[in-house]
């Protein structure tokens, strides 16, 4: 059984948001690109239509297909998160999970048995944290070739 963990909605908003913002700032080199080389208006107009096609479905992505965890009957892996340590490993190499908080921010800390980590920032996902935790403990004893009694 796979299972994926999403974005969580405001922080998929806050990287649309800067999608935005970026757009606006193309749009506005091209504005003026497009006045001092006496281009026509619809160069900007094109730009600004097209950038909001890009903003839209990259919004949609982020809301409705992008993961940040998937789990599975072999192992996890870790994607869109800076900083978080081994992106992908098997479940046999995880020695043991544990819930932290990492500058503020509350974490789950998955210890290799090699020494590396991986660090998922509960609140980048769109599910309850003591539910993903709880998920992750049974993928993990799963893994491991644990049943439950």
């Amino acid at each position: 059984m796979s299972s994926d963990y999403r974005l969580a909605p405001a922080l998929a908003a806050r990287l649309s948001g800067g999608l935005l913002v970026l757009l606006a700032l193309v749009v506005l080199a091209v504005a003026v690109a497009t006045g001092l080389l006496r281009l026509p208006a619809a160069v900007v107009l094109g730009v600004a239509a097209g950038g909001l096609v890009v903003v839209a479905a990259a919004s949609w992505w982020l809301l409705r297909r992008a993961y940040v965890v998937r789990v599975d009957h072999a192992g996890y892996r870790l994607r869109l998160v800076r900083g978080g340590g081994v992106r992908a490993a098997r479940w046999v190499d995880v020695d043991d999970a544990v819930v932290t908080h990492v500058s503020g921010e509350a974490c789950v800390v998955l210890r290799l048995r090699d020494g590396r980590m991986t660090t998922i920032p509960v609140a980048a996902l769109a599910i309850d944290r003591e539910e993903f935790v709880r998920q992750l403990q049974e993928h993990l004893q799963r893994g491991h070739g644990l049943r439950r009694l």
